[in-house]
């Protein structure tokens, strides 16, 4: 089974949007390498940053949100995590990963990065991410 990960906003915009590391990281997801996990909050912020930031309408916002739907499994969660004190809003994040049992939640944002851990679940950039997984030459041995 896939190794199960929280992709932060910024990993979906940057991936959508762009090619680079963030993309790299939703190519994994595509190829089921890694199986990313969301809440309906997430969704939502993703939703909304497209629109009023990038001024994607309705229907394009709606098809990325589909996509993340389509590679990644739902969980739900309470909201009464409180981790990332410079940043509340980034908490929805870890706690996802909390309640889906993810090791890794994949950001760009500073106030998650510096967190570095918590309760054993990794906070790393794109790029780190990617140099942490195995290669394929070592995982078919």
């Amino acid at each position: 089974m896939a190794e199960r990960v929280v992709f932060d906003t910024n990993v979906s915009i940057s991936g959508t949007l762009w090619r680079g590391k963030p993309y790299q990281c939703l190519l994994l997801a595509r190829a089921e390498v890694v199986r990313p996990v969301y809440c309906e909050a997430m969704l939502k912020e993703l939703e909304e940053k497209l629109r009023a930031k990038f001024g994607f309408s309705e229907a394009r916002a709606r098809a990325v949100i589909d996509d993340v739907r389509s590679m990644a499994d739902r969980v739900d969660i309470g909201g009464e995590l409180r981790v990332v004190p410079d940043d509340p809003d980034d908490d929805k994040f870890v706690e996802c990963a909390v309640v889906a049992g993810a090791r890794t939640v994949v950001s760009g944002d500073r106030h998650l990065l510096r967190l570095r851990e918590y309760r054993g679940i990794r906070m790393m950039s794109p790029a780190e991410f990617i140099a942490s997984l195995p290669s394929p030459s070592r995982q078919e041995t």
